[in-house]
Order: structure tokens, then sequence, then C-alpha cells
């Protein structure tokens, strides 16, 4: 925190002096003793002074409203915001959320440390604390094709930027579990740091070992009998709820209904677009929903501070309390929470327009791809029996099935059910690439494309027909990234992400007015109305989430570690 405790500090919290700012008449959550006490916070330099009766130099009334702390992001993805960094801790600041913990994979996957210093800073002016873990997997695994490669000798350089917490999600299990020296290096580096990490499915014995490596967190559990799995071995578990992935209720209710503890939990979003924030809120929202569920207010609001605040070290935040930094959240309802007004070190977040600031040359230009044309979407097969990549609806969750397909000239051919599903190496123009077919996105009559996929952000393609999708990649080709919808017969409806075929220079308004109409593009090309094209398309080519997934080297099984024939010759049962 850094602020210096004074005798006139001393004045101001014993009454013999007024504080300059007091909020009058509030019910403040006491989170270290679950109670809600009646008073007044006085609040100097930023700093929480005390609760009780104060008289201020300037007085706010909060009229009986309910104040919490801070709210806290245990865990997110900036560059998904498809926007400057900035407009998304503005956005979530507005709705309760003052910490956020960062980390920034997607932008070092595609330009390493200019990346990871871009985030850092675009954020270290933010009415926020927003805090960085550096990222352990870039690349997310050894047969991944990225635009660099981060090694514990490059890491050593933040580990005294004291916005620095830790190491970021370790999604790389298999390196862990094998003891990988590379891994092994960066997992000494931040031993005294903390250790986030990224695998929810693993065994109970395979557990215990990510455990005993120094993981201290995940939030890649979907549900209850995972988390379950990583508590009992001293993980934190990081509750999810964001735009794609939903596991909170599955969570919770198992938290519920076992009557557990929740000391060891935490609210993330990992990724969650502004137009869900404006709409839902945001760790508000993960609150309020825990709320709904039968959880306890009060814990439901310890999970959103106190305890995210206590595992990353975060002493002077988490709590309304003295020396606690005063960032604080009002609202009306302890079981509705609707916020009204959120104040930072005791200044109250306002909308405002945020300063355009000039991007890296480095961090542009950053779509390289060597294609020859239509051929290269031909996928050839042995038969009619495939391997395919089908979408749970409402995750990021896959499945493999075995279907019949339709063969034309010993190539697949799409149809309304399977479509074709290709992934290009985007970063170096090696020209590796790799198809597979997926079935849940329903394209008929054009493509869809992305440079957002994670984590490798390898361009992305899902098309029924060969020529528009090869249109859609010539699209984002020429714009530096972005998404873009190719409707057969029409112009390509794209959106541009310049800063690294991530982020758009454009404010968030003109992001969603464009992406509204792409996606109304979408839907008549077939999408369903319960998936986002575009979210989903981000995470068809991750090797880090169960069950298989299409990277630029073919399809993957994530689970058995080892890439998979589209085509299967054994005869067809029953």
């Amino acid at each position: 925190m850094g602020f210096q405790y004074s005798s006139e500090m001393a004045k101001m919290a014993l009454g013999q002096k007024k504080a300059p700012l007091v909020l009058k008449n509030a019910r403040v959550v006491q989170v270290f003793t679950n109670e809600i006490l009646q008073g007044d916070i006085a609040i100097a330099d930023g700093v929480i002074l005390g609760v009780g009766e104060f008289e201020g130099e300037q007085e706010f009334d909060m009229a009986g409203k309910y104040v919490c702390p801070g709210f806290i992001d245990a865990h997110l993805h900036l560059e998904s915001t498809l926007v400057n960094p900035g407009e998304l801790i503005l956005q979530a600041g507005l709705k309760g959320t003052t910490t956020f913990v960062v980390d920034p994979h997607e932008a070092a996957n595609v330009s390493g440390r200019d990346g990871i210093d871009f985030i850092l800073r675009e954020t270290e002016d933010s009415l926020a604390n927003v805090y960085v873990m550096v990222p352990s997997c870039v690349p997310a695994g050894p047969f991944e094709d990225n635009g660099y490669a981060l090694e514990a000798d490059e890491m050593e350089a933040y580990l005294g930027n004291p916005r620095v917490l830790g190491l970021g999600e370790v999604m790389d299990c298999q390196a862990v579990l094998s003891c990988d020296e590379k891994m092994l290096q960066k997992l000494r580096l931040f031993r005294d740091k903390v250790i986030d990490g990224h695998a929810g499915y693993l065994g109970e014995k395979e557990t215990g070992c990510y455990a005993l490596a120094g993981i201290h967190t995940d939030h890649e559990c979907c549900t209850f009998e995972d988390a379950l799995r990583e508590l009992r071995a001293g993980i934190q578990i990081l509750i999810r709820e964001g735009t794609a992935a939903k596991n909170l209720e599955s969570i919770i209710k198992g938290v519920v209904e076992r009557k557990l503890p929740c000391h060891q939990l935490a609210f993330c979003t990992d990724d969650k677009h502004i137009e869900d924030i404006q709409k839902q809120g945001h760790i508000s929202y993960n609150v309020q929903k825990a709320i709904g569920l039968g959880l306890d207010p009060i814990e439901a609001i310890k999970i959103a501070t106190l305890y995210p605040a206590r595992r990353y070290g975060l002493k002077h935040l988490g709590a309304i309390a003295p020396g606690y930094q005063a960032d604080v959240v009002v609202f009306s309802d302890l079981h509705k929470i609707d916020v009204t007004e959120v104040y930072y070190k005791g200044q109250r977040i306002q909308p405002k327009e945020l300063p355009r600031k000039e991007v890296p040359e480095s961090l542009l230009h950053t779509v390289h791809i060597k294609l020859n044309g239509v051929e290269d979407f031909r996928l050839p097969l042995k038969g009619e029996r495939a391997r395919v990549v089908e979408l749970v609806p409402g995750e990021i969750l896959t499945r493999e099935i075995i279907a019949d397909v339709k063969v034309k000239d010993g190539c697949f051919v799409a149809d309304e059910t399977y479509q074709k599903l290709a992934v290009l190496e985007r970063h170096h123009a090696t020209g590796k690439k790799g198809i597979g077919i997926v079935k849940g996105c329903s394209i008929c009559g054009g493509a869809i494309a992305s440079t957002v996929g994670h984590d490798s952000h390898n361009l992305i393609v899902v098309g029924d027909n060969d020529e528009d999708m090869y249109r859609a990649v010539l699209a984002l080709m020429d714009c530096g990234g972005g998404y873009t919808v190719v409707e057969t017969g029409r112009e390509p409806l794209t959106l541009p992400l310049e800063v690294m075929g991530l982020m758009s220079k454009q404010s968030h308004e003109k992001v969603k007015e464009r992406l509204g109409e792409m996606l109304i593009r979408a839907r008549a090309m077939g999408v369903p109305e319960t998936m986002d094209p575009f979210i989903t398309l981000s995470f068809l080519a991750l090797p880090a989430i169960p069950q298989v997934r299409v990277t630029t080297r073919g399809m993957y099984h994530v689970k058995e570690g080892r890439f998979l024939e589209i085509s299967v010759e054994e005869e067809r049962q029953g």
C-alpha cells in the first residue's frame, strides 16, 4: 500500500480531527466477522481510517445502503476485450470490480515481452489495481506454432516489478507431471510467489502431483467434482463465469449442498465481453448468481474480496477496515447486488472517454500466412467414416465423435451438419495448417474466420465451402487480423483487430456496433442463437482444454496427448 502512518492520520482515526472524506450512514459488510455494521467510513489519502462515528471535510450520505470492499477478478485476459485494456477496466470498475489479476499470455503468444509490456503500460494509470501474472506457457505446448517462445531467463526481468504477483496459468500439465526441465526452471523462479494452474481434468494422483509442484490456484474446474478434487489437494478454485465458460452454478451448488467452507474459493471471469459487463455486471454478477443459488451473501462477497486478496498477498485489499485501501462498492440490497456507486482509493469512478494512445509498430502487422490458393482447404479422406470435433453447447469443451460424412473425389464435403475447420499458422508464414471437421457451427453458404485463437492465436476458419474459407483468410490478411464473416456471393464483413490481431484501435462502442452487424449475418448463415461464433472459434484450436481440438498440425486429443487421424477405417458397428 505504501501509506505512511502519521500523527495527522491518528488524530483523524481517533475522531479528534475531521477526515478529508466520510461516507456517512452506511451498512458496512464486515468480512472478518460476518457482520453488517451501521456506521460511517472515514477516508484519507485513499486509505480507510476507521468505521464508526466520524465527521468529514467532505461527506456523502449512503442513506443506509450497503458498502462492501471492491471486488477482485482473480483471473482474466484483457486482450479478449477486443479493445484497449483500459476500456474493460473502466466498464468493469463501474460495476464494482476494482482489482484485476491479469494474465497477458494472449499478447505474449503473439508478441512476447513487447505484448506483456504493452498490457503493463496500458493499465498503469487506470482507476483500478491491475496486477499481472507472467505467462508460463508461451507457447501452450511443445508442438504449438505461436509467435514467440518465452523462457525462464526472460521472465526473471519481471520479478522486481511490484505489479507482478507470480506465474500465470500453467496449462502444460504434462510438462509439470513429467518434470520437464524448462517448466521446472519457471516453477523454481516463482516459488516464492503465486503460481496459477490450468487443469481441472486431471485424475486424483495427477492433481496431487500438480499441487506438489507448487500450483496454488485453478480456474479450469467445470464441475463440482473437479473442484472438490482440487480443493482436497489444497488448490484454491477460481470459479469462472464469463462470456463463454460458465462454471459457477455447478461448483456453487455443490459447495452449498455439501456445506463446504469457502476460504479456498475466488471468482474470476477469464474472458467477458464489454457488452455483457454492461448488461449483467462483472464480478458483481458472480456474487449475485452465487447468492441466488443459496450461498450466504456475506460469504459470496468474501469470495469476491477477502479470499482472493489473501491468496495473492494483497494485504491492503479485500476489507473495509483501518489501513485498507478505500476501494468500496455501494448497493441497496444485500440479496441483489445492484451497484450504485464505486470508489477506488476514495475517488468515485465515473464514466469518461479514454484517451487514444499510440500503439507500438512492433504490435501491428502481425499476420503472416503462406497461402497458395483454394486448394489449401481440401481435406482428403480414406472413406466416409471420420473423426469429428463436436461442440458442447454452453461450454468451451468439445467431444470426439465418429460420424459418417460426405465424400466426393476422395475429399470431405461439408453439409448442414458437418463443416470444415482449418487452422493456419499466421506468425511466421511457415505454411503449416491443420484441417478437420466440426459439428455444431451449422454454417450454410459461407465461412467465418478469426485471428483470435487461444492460445497461439493462429488463424481459424470454419465454413461449408473452400472458396468462402479462402476469401475469409484473404480478408484477415488484408486488414492485419480480426474477425470476418463471408457469405457466398457477398463482400466480407470484417472487424479489424490491428493490434496483434487481437485488439482494435477503435472504441468499444464502434466495435460493438460492427460485431452486431456481423452477428446478424452469421445467424442468417445458420449459426445457432445460443452460440457466439467468434468466441467459439477462438477456443477450437486450444490443446489445453478437453477433449479434442484442431491445431496447425492436425486434430489433437488433449487427455491422450496425441494427434489423431481424421479418417476412421474400422468397419461400421451393428
